[in-house]
């Protein structure tokens, strides 16, 4: 005699089950396989940018010893080929540095909490004060609100803006302009800068990775901009531009309020 209908019904629940129920475990071994590839790439990514800082101090260390040593008994192409030295070392590390704090980004677990916008901003400036001192620049700022965010992450996207809106700028007096507006449920920071300001054509490149619009005449890796919008992601921000040639540009990002 046959199977009813009820019967058959409970025999395709329990293969559907029993299917969902491998399925769940295949999806949880491919997962832990992920997160052991992920471990393994972060511990190889963490050593070999160890190794390689060390290797690029020796090279500038060595260098400059040469340079000091050699002061006065060198001739005018050697001198210049140690300055190079020096220079390609001193770039090597800082674009290390830039790969490093992209890459961190996007892997790191990092906690997110209320993180006050002026505190930020007093330690980006810290970290940019050679760049604003050699340029003689003026920053200024708006009173900055609370947000949920990583401080250490924030202070970089604050850093590399700054930076760039001094370092880029052709007034023999860069200003910069920090504000903030709240629109809906988000904050909306502006910094603003009277630089050159950046052709429309030009500006879905800036947030991609080593895209760089100037050539090796103006400091910087490409990375700047690229790390600021995965940060920015990341907070589940957005970041954009508007700028018009000759009339500065306008960076905006939002971040979500801390009340």
């Amino acid at each position: 005699m046959g199977k009813s209908g009820q019967d058959r019904e409970e025999d395709d629940v329990k293969h559907m089950r029993s299917a969902l129920d491998a399925e769940t475990r295949r999806c949880l071994q491919v997962q832990r396989q992920l997160e052991r590839a992920n471990a393994d790439f972060e511990e190889f990514v963490s050593m070999a940018a160890h190794n390689l800082r060390e290797s690029l101090r020796d090279v500038a260390s060595f260098s400059q010893l040469m340079a000091e040593s050699c002061d006065g008994r060198l001739d005018a192409d050697a001198g210049e080929f140690l300055k190079r030295i020096q220079e390609g070392a001193a770039s090597a590390q800082s674009l290390l540095a830039d790969v490093v704090d992209y890459w961190a980004t996007g892997t790191r677990e990092r906690e997110s909490s209320r993180t006050d916008m002026e505190a930020v901003l007093r330690q980006a400036l810290l970290s940019t004060g050679k760049q604003i001192t050699e340029r003689s620049a003026i920053v200024t700022h708006d009173p900055l609100p609370a947000v949920v965010g990583d401080f250490e992450i924030l202070t970089k996207v604050l850093h590399h803006l700054i930076r760039n809106a001094v370092e880029f700028c052709d007034s023999p007096s860069p200003r910069v302009q920090i504000s903030s507006e709240r629109v809906g449920p988000d904050w909306v920071f502006l910094v603003q800068d009277n630089g050159p300001g950046i052709d429309l054509a030009f500006q879905d490149r800036m947030f991609r990775a080593f895209k760089r619009l100037h050539g090796k005449e103006y400091p910087g890796n490409g990375l700047g901009l690229a790390f600021c919008k995965k940060a920015i992601e990341r907070h589940g921000g957005r970041i954009w531009i508007e700028s018009t040639p000759g009339d500065g540009s306008r960076f905006y990002f939002t971040l979500p309020p801390a009340d």
